[in-house]
């Protein structure tokens, strides 16, 4: 009988000419994709090629240049604060992203954050290698692909977790990056409680509404590493997805990649100095009942390195026991709830179980 592994969203599929093997070989190395670079490799091992129809080609169509993801300048918001929830309100039904300017995180803070990130992925490998784990329990761990052994394909991408609860200790961060982990987090979470309230009024509810709802008691950063690919052309940094959380908030260095469906469209999101991009996860599309949208997007490769994010993760913890539903106040008198309430652990396993580079959980909870 052959191996097995599960293959996201088709339920097992057989492994064969030692594909397994090969998963395992590279997991074992606990050097990540910085660990292949850095042994000259020159060409892609097949692990990491990606089908043609999942990569950028000339199938498909070049997104108009006037499509772009909305910029939101946050300055003056007690006297613009109808103004700006009107455009996130815009901007998280019809793209389900924006960037913010003018937001109150010092652009020192943020570069220290991806500093920190380029510090940590460049240290010794054997260093890096103590903090290699795929226990979900851990609260700071680091791998290559959480999901290497759910999806087809591996990406090209290492990252460092960071999961804020109680059962943090701060010391278990590595120290360099700790500091500025801890500071780029304390103000995130400012800006998460900000975004949270301008999303709760662009839905014509109170201000602290969703906060009322734990949407934002896990918070979880992923600081991404992306080396220069030997072979762009085969592979891909994030394979498309949605992110099936609540609320994202994401920043990044100059190597751009980043690209987000829009209209049938993959439309670039250039990096600009000092914006932090927002994006909503499949959870509030859910409960807004469709009135904010979680979209797909996903990162391209390149030959030119190393691509730095930080991206910081808003969801319910996993033992919620609240039930996710279309929120009531919101309906209107003849619409009915697309879909069906759901605990957020179910939620995310379905996901988990899934990978990235396939369809959103969320048609799986329609009625």
């Amino acid at each position: 009988m052959a191996a097995t592994t599960a293959v996201a969203g088709d339920g097992p599929h057989p492994v064969s000419d030692g594909r397994l093997e090969e998963l395992l070989a590279f997991d074992a190395t606990k050097a990540g994709v910085k660990g292949l670079v850095d042994s000259g490799t020159t060409e892609l091992p097949r692990i990491f090629i990606h089908s043609p129809d999942e990569l950028p080609g000339t199938k498909d169509a070049a997104a108009p240049t006037d499509l772009q993801v909305p910029i939101i300048d946050l300055s003056g918001l007690v006297h613009r604060r109808e103004e700006v929830v009107s455009l996130v309100r815009e901007a998280s039904s019809s793209w389900g992203f924006f960037q913010l300017v003018n937001h109150g995180v010092p652009p020192e803070i943020v570069e220290a954050a991806l500093q920190g990130n380029r510090r940590f992925h460049e240290l010794n490998p054997s260093e890096k290698a103590k903090l290699y784990c795929r226990d979900s329990k851990m609260s700071v761990k680091y791998l290559s692909n959480n999901d290497l052994f759910v999806t087809i394909v591996a990406k090209w991408r290492d990252t460092l977790y960071c999961s804020f609860g109680a059962s943090l200790n701060p010391q278990e961060i590595p120290s360099v990056c700790r500091e500025a982990t801890l500071t780029y987090y304390e103000h995130m979470v400012g800006l998460a409680k900000l975004v949270f309230e301008l999303l709760s009024e662009a839905l014509g509810l109170s201000r602290d509404y969703l906060k009322r709802l734990n949407l934002s008691s896990k918070c979880t950063i992923s600081a991404h590493y992306y080396p220069a690919c030997p072979q762009p052309e085969l592979t891909m940094c994030t394979a498309r997805h949605s992110d099936p959380i609540c609320l994202t908030l994401l920043v990044e260095n100059a190597f751009g990649g980043l690209q987000v469906r829009h209209k049938g469209y993959w439309v670039d999101v250039p990096p600009v100095p000092g914006v932090i991009l927002v994006n909503v996860g499949d959870l509030l599309q859910l409960i807004s009942n469709d009135k904010v949208i979680s979209v797909e997007h996903r990162v391209l490769a390149s030959r030119q390195g190393p691509r730095l994010s930080v991206a910081m993760f808003f969801a319910p913890n996993t033992d919620e026991k609240t039930l996710y539903g279309p929120i009531e106040e919101i309906l209107l008198d003849d619409e009915v709830p697309k879909y069906r309430e759901v605990l957020f652990a179910d939620y995310i396993k379905c996901f988990s179980d899934r990978g990235t580079g396939r369809d959103s959980p969320l048609e799986q909870f329609t009625l």
